[in-house]
């Protein structure tokens, strides 16, 4: 018998021992149902009305749960581990405080589609309402920013509510579900029986494709002769990169990807036009302002990519591939619907369809794309932080898996760092939450042993998660945490710049922890660079040290990202110059 075939003959073997109708309370069934899922790590934090579900824990060595510093380090770290595998990440908290402590992590997720089972303890049932020690009403506070939630009542409900949280997480349009679960109805006990199916009345998460929609997006691509492509994160949740590169190479459109999309093109590849938006790339702006068939995959036209929506690409049609059908027509009038799954969308697509007729336009494409490239001043005497993430990227060759926390180094890590691979770029963007970055690392590289995981972050953010350090001592977790440090709320700092009139407020970050004794004080080794010289030197050491370094690079913080549109104009007046 191969390797193979004994790991099959094993996993159905455990699999049928967990499905075994024992007698056992409603924590012991929760574990159960989530090792069933596949589940191999849980991040959490204990408190009174998990202690059941924490008991059943001890003792168990096939349920692998990390115990993070604070709540949000352990939804930001579900989150991260979602993004870099495609498996739902899942958080347990208590009631209360250990509930509201989840709420921006669920907004985030929320926001940015992310696949997430987060499950909170409660009050026992008979005291829900009465305004009992540590209750709060997550389920009520919760519901603009999850896809479903439940609030489980009767400890025999507790297998099919899992399966079917499980489900609607990863399927269609994915995202956050919570499962609330009093106290009592964890220890309380009933025959565990897992549903093998299941039907959920009224969902109906991929919606039947309209061949027509197709034909006439065909069609339109075959008439276009300045066409572009906008490819989103549904891309990466899809699955369906393969079939976006070979619907680029068929049509011979050029794509520009969004922040959240970066990962599901090559950025090496020759019609890939870099980021959109506000500090989106020349070529890219000025592709879509001059487009006459704007094709968004998977993308929502955000108002951080469209800008000032009265002017926006304003000689094109609007193509729209989504699969959620509230997306179509949300922001921006739409022409050429086409409603469905982008991968099953894209693969029909790619059977029969021709080139635009595009090769003037690929031309001018190139001409801008040499004539204005992403650039910045550099300095021989000043580290920049531009050159801290070039660096980054010609040692890491695309290889890496990317977290970044939220300001100027975000944005910066998108314009000059390659992606090569989907799930390779963590970010928030929907929400742009600070103190997301380092734990999204960890739950990443949990879920990637085997890769390189860096988490760029601002001097800001990392202060509001600094403390999930020690789980990357603890537990040995690789992490190399870089950090720009100019010492200033960075991206704040250009707003009162260049749209407040200098005005400096409330932004200064000077006096703030040493960062390299912080690491050290939670047993991660730390580094300093301040110089070209001292960078390289450095990052070179991170990379060979086989555990958790961070690496403070200081840098000025008069430096800002360009190009920039402001708010209120359209992306034809790009801000090149500072």
């Amino acid at each position: 018998m191969s390797t193979e075939s004994k790991m099959i003959l094993l996993n159905e073997e455990y699999r049928e021992k967990l499905l075994q109708p024992d007698c056992i309370n409603g924590s012991e069934i929760l574990l159960r149902s989530l090792l069933l899922e596949g589940v191999d790590c849980v991040f959490g934090y204990p408190g009174g009305a998990v202690l059941y579900i924490y008991d059943a824990m001890h003792g168990n060595k096939d349920f692998n749960h990390v115990l993070t510093r604070h709540e949000q380090g352990a939804i930001h770290a579900a989150d991260g581990y979602a993004r870099a595998t495609g498996k739902p990440g899942v958080c347990l908290a208590t009631s209360g405080p250990g509930a509201t402590n989840l709420v921006t992590g669920i907004a985030t997720a929320y926001m940015d589609s992310v696949p997430m089972i987060i499950i909170t303890g409660n009050v026992a049932t008979s005291a829900i309402g009465s305004d009992a020690f540590q209750e709060a009403d997550i389920i009520g506070i919760t519901m603009p920013i999850t896809k479903h939630s439940y609030q489980v009542r009767d400890v025999e409900d507790l297998p099919r509510i899992i399966r079917e949280a499980f489900y609607i997480a990863s399927t269609g349009r994915k995202g956050p579900v919570l499962i609330d679960i009093p106290k009592d109805v964890s220890s309380n006990k009933t025959t565990f029986k897992y549903p093998e199916e299941i039907e959920i009345r009224g969902y109906q998460p991929s919606p039947q494709l309209d061949m027509r929609q197709v034909e006439n997006l065909l069609k339109a691509i075959e008439d276009a002769k300045r066409p572009v492509i906008i490819a989103g994160a549904g891309v990466v949740h899809s699955g369906a990169h393969e079939e976006l590169l070979e619907f680029v190479n068929k049509t011979q459109i050029p794509v520009t990807t969004t922040l959240l999309g970066l990962d599901g093109f090559p950025s090496a590849h020759p019609l890939s036009m870099g980021m959109p938006g506000m500090h989106g790339t020349y070529t890219a702006n000025t592709a879509i302002q001059n487009s006459d068939l704007l094709i968004s995959i998977g993308a929502r036209f955000d108002d951080r990519v469209t800008m000032k929506l009265d002017g926006f690409a304003p000689n094109a049609k609007i193509a729209h591939i989504d699969i959620d059908r509230s997306e179509i027509g949300k922001n921006i009038k739409t022409k050429f619907p086409c409603i469905g799954d982008i991968k099953t969308v894209l693969a029909l697509a790619n059977g029969t369809v021709k080139p635009a007729q595009s090769d003037e336009w690929i031309n001018q494409i190139m001409k801008n794309k040499q004539k204005f490239p992403l650039k910045y001043q550099d300095d021989d005497q000043v580290l920049k932080p531009q050159y801290v993430i070039e660096m980054i990227n010609e040692t890491a060759g695309g290889e890496a898996i990317i977290t970044t926390d939220v300001g100027q180094h975000q944005m910066w890590t998108a314009q000059f760092y390659k992606f090569n691979h989907p799930r390779s770029i963590i970010t928030s963007g929907g929400l742009g939450t600070m103190g997301f970055g380092l734990p999204s690392a960890i739950g990443a590289q949990i879920g990637n042993p085997n890769r390189l995981v860096i988490s760029i972050n601002g001097d800001g953010g990392m202060q509001m998660c600094a403390q999930e350090l020690a789980i990357c001592a603890i537990h040995n977790i690789p992490v190399k945490v870089v950090i720009i440090n100019n010492q200033v709320l960075g991206m704040v700092r250009q707003w009162q710049e260049l749209v407040y009139e200098e005005r400096y407020s409330h932004i200064d970050l000077s006096g703030s922890v040493d960062f390299v004794q912080l690491a050290k004080a939670y047993g991660v080794k730390g580094l300093r660079a301040k110089t070209k010289e001292e960078a390289r030197c450095v990052w070179k050491e991170a990379l060979e040290t086989p555990g958790p370094v961070l690496i403070d690079f200081v840098v000025p913080k008069e430096e800002v990202v360009l190009p920039m549109v402001l708010q209120g104009t359209t992306l034809s007046e790009m801000k090149m110059e500072g």
